[in-house]
């Protein structure tokens, strides 16, 4: 099969390890949080200054509510922070912010400033962060199919571009690269559909030790990759 290079448009993170590395190096799952959401905030800057206009974290899985009332608290406060406080730091950046999940479950307060926050950044060209909060692939999935139904469509006029339209983000191309951290080898529910001919690349290092030299050694491994896309 023939091999083509393909340049990177989209890499999606699985920033794992947050509190495994809180454990090994005498931290508070609070301080882990604060320093992997920093790390987010550099990894992205980082991929946008290397022209990659899409960035995707896992920040906060539909499954992660099962987690400690306090953890969930944190990471609720931490969203709540970011669609207030670093929305306008975006901005500034022209960097677009798409919070990609379900709404269910969350605040009043976090839902109207997601909705304030998208808002002002929409038509910023720099680059799209997107950070995937109260996702799950599957939910994603199925909330696209119930759209499907919702509009009456015949089973044969139902195929992967009609289930791709009704996505969450359909104007973002699928990850070319998904990299997690931690040394974990899995999706864990993340961007099932969209995942279907994505590159994979699997580090050791907890995401709070995740830097601007890894992901070069990362996208340079990457680089040298060709991509077949079943052909």
């Amino acid at each position: 099969m023939a091999e083509t290079k393909h340049q990177l448009q989209h890499i999606a993170f699985i920033p794992d390890g947050n509190r495994r590395w809180a454990k090994a190096n005498g931290f508070s799952i609070n301080q882990a949080y604060k320093r992997g959401y920093e790390q987010l905030r550099v990894v992205a800057q980082a991929c946008f200054d290397r022209n990659i206009p899409y960035f995707s974290a896992f920040v906060f899985s539909s499954e992660n509510w099962q987690r400690a009332s306090d953890e969930v608290g944190i990471l609720m406060k931490m969203a709540l922070k970011v669609v207030l406080k670093d929305a306008k730091e975006l901005h500034k950046k022209n960097v677009r912010l798409r919070i990609v999940g379900s709404r269910e479950k969350l605040s009043d307060k976090l839902r109207a400033a997601i909705e304030e926050a998208e808002e002002l950044t929409k038509n910023n060209t720099a680059g799209t962060f997107l950070a995937c909060f109260n996702y799950g692939g599957r939910q994603e999935i199925v909330d696209s199919l119930r759209a499907i139904v919702r509009e009456n469509l015949k089973p044969e006029e139902i195929d992967d571009e009609v289930i791709t339209k009704h996505l969450y983000c359909p104007e973002v191309p699928a990850p070319d690269l998904i990299v997690r951290t931690s040394g974990e080898k899995r999706l864990s529910n993340f961007l099932l559909w969209q995942s279907a001919y994505s590159e994979f690349a699997f580090v050791d290092e907890f995401w709070p030790e995740f830097n601007e030299v890894r992901l070069d050694a990362v996208l340079q491994d990457y680089a040298n990759r060709g991509r077949r896309f079943g052909k």
